[in-house]
């Protein structure tokens, strides 16, 4: 027995190993996902909203049913239109009869702001600002500017050229834009306001003495655009 203790004694069992590291969790550090779960969050959010958007839109169509507001030239009268090439100035009478449809049943329209201008070759001539109105449903309104006067006009050669051959046809290519702001009532709320801009492109005949020499004006519907 003393002999087998001695040699046990004695032998080698390679280095010795250290103790394992003892880690701690600290709560609330490095808990959840970070930057990935907010961003998902948010995302989820975002598609939420767009339904309820969605679905908000669709029960106010059902509802309401709104229908597009037309816009129509019915009549344009152009009894003088006359240009002095030595002092670039335009001496301008036109009167026009613009139809304003709205074909909704349960939506009326503020008419808070009307500009009308009138553009030859992409040059304004005149401006009329009308007066605010309130337009009822299924209701026609019919607005009658007048723009008359004498206004500097700057024409290159090209513009000169179109002149002289509308001149001598007897007809003018007027382009028409009514800049609105508008809001739209719904029962006995009203919504935000709006800026449409009625786009309106014409023929104009020159009339004398309420004749005109090539034909009639043609009624013009109107494009819209914001």
């Amino acid at each position: 027995m003393p002999e087998k203790q001695s040699h046990l004694n004695g032998a080698y069992y390679g280095p010795s190993i250290p103790p394992r590291a003892r880690t701690y969790h600290r709560p609330g550090r490095g808990d959840g996902c970070g930057c990935g779960c907010l961003i998902c969050f948010l995302l989820e959010l975002i598609g939420t909203i767009v339904v309820i958007v969605g679905v908000a839109v669709l029960v106010f169509w059902l509802i309401f049913r709104p229908n597009r507001v037309n816009f129509h030239v019915t009549d344009a009268s152009l009894t003088q239109f006359d240009f002095t090439t030595n002092t670039n100035t335009l001496n301008y009478n036109l009167a026009l009869n613009i139809n304003i449809r709205n074909p909704n049943k349960m939506i009326g329209i503020y008419y808070d702001n009307i500009e009308a201008s009138v553009f030859f070759e992409d040059q304004r001539f005149g401006t009329e600002f009308l007066t605010p109105f309130y337009q009822g449903h299924k209701n026609t309104t019919i607005l009658s500017p007048v723009f008359k006067g004498q206004q500097l006009v700057l024409l290159g050669t090209s513009e000169l050229l179109v002149f002289d051959s509308e001149k001598s046809i007897g007809v003018y290519y007027i382009k028409v834009r009514l800049y609105l702001r508008i809001r739209f009532k719904l029962g006995k709320v009203k919504t935000w306001r709006i800026k449409p801009k009625i786009k309106c492109d014409l023929m104009v005949p020159l009339s004398s003495n309420g004749n005109s020499v090539a034909g009639t004006f043609q009624t013009k519907k109107c494009r819209i655009g914001f």
